[in-house]
């Protein structure tokens, strides 16, 4: 006769307790407590290959003959000196190696993929209207990517769908699956049928870097709230909400939120510019 052990069910819960404890690590630039299965060196690699096959399967806008697009080069640029300069004592930025694109396509929309791999949609121009808008969303999008908030979700996915799956072993055994999950987790724009919404909490987490990174790089972090005005109009009478709003849910709270961090960001923007 096999003797049952009726105490094992709890003892499995106490350790599958202690490997998800174990699996989360402090992130430097928020100072918060992440699930993190995904590890920096595999995801940016993911990052990169995928990057390069939208900028191969997409209409790319050369900085060299567009102004538009030299005007997202010029802002990223920016964007990178500053955050970089800011963060010297932090490390490498988890290997972050910048490169900015203006994609011709009618899409409301930007991105930062791991590794500074940003994206900017023609779409998006005509509301942001302005470059201190437009800097203002890139920063928000950068923050995402510092936070590794992209990471967070792909992490929460791995335990959800593979049990906690290690991204390295996810990848060689269920290569399909581990791409529809990065392209889920990180939202990378129309190809991707559907986008994880971020977090409140990622949310102001990226609203308050983004307003830091914004000033620090010389640009007027007060766009931020008729940017979003401007936003949550485009998606409203009906039309199809932009699809940066997909990923980045929009509340009426979101204004006055921003309008309370302001008064810091400012400091930092008149400090860069020697103003009182």
């Amino acid at each position: 006769m096999i003797k049952r052990n009726i105490n094992l069910w709890p003892k499995i819960q106490f350790l599958s307790i202690l490997t998800f404890a174990a699996s989360c690590a402090v992130n430097p630039f928020t100072g918060r407590n992440q699930l993190a299965l995904v590890d920096s060196g595999t995801v940016n690699q993911l990052a990169t290959t995928e990057y390069s096959k939208i900028k191969q399967t997409s209409k790319v806008l050369s900085p060299a003959t567009n102004l538009q697009a030299a005007m997202v080069t010029r802002i990223g640029s920016k964007l990178a000196a500053a955050i970089t300069s800011y963060y010297k004592n932090k490390g490498d930025l988890n290997g972050m190696k910048w490169e900015y694109m203006l994609i011709d396509e009618n899409i409301v929309n930007a991105w930062c993929m791991p590794g500074g791999k940003i994206a900017v949609y023609t779409g998006l121009l005509p509301v942001t209207q302005n470059e201190n808008a437009l800097a203002v969303v890139m920063g928000h999008e950068i923050a995402h990517a510092i936070a590794e908030h992209g990471k967070e979700r792909m992490s929460q996915g791995l335990a959800q769908q593979f049990g906690g799956m290690a991204l390295s072993v996810a990848i060689s055994s269920k290569p399909a699956e581990t791409q529809q999950l990065f392209n889920t987790a990180f939202g990378l724009g129309s190809e991707v049928g559907v986008m994880l919404p971020f977090s409140r909490k990622n949310e102001m987490e990226a609203d308050k870097l983004g307003l830091t990174y914004t000033a620090l790089a010389g640009y007027d972090p007060r766009e931020a709230v008729p940017l979003w005005r401007r936003m949550e109009a485009a998606g409203s009478g009906g039309q199809k909400p932009p699809e940066f709003l997909s990923t980045h849910p929009s509340e009426s709270s979101r204004i006055e939120e921003l309008e309370k961090m302001m008064p810091d960001a400012m400091v930092i923007y008149n400090r860069v510019k020697g103003k009182k």
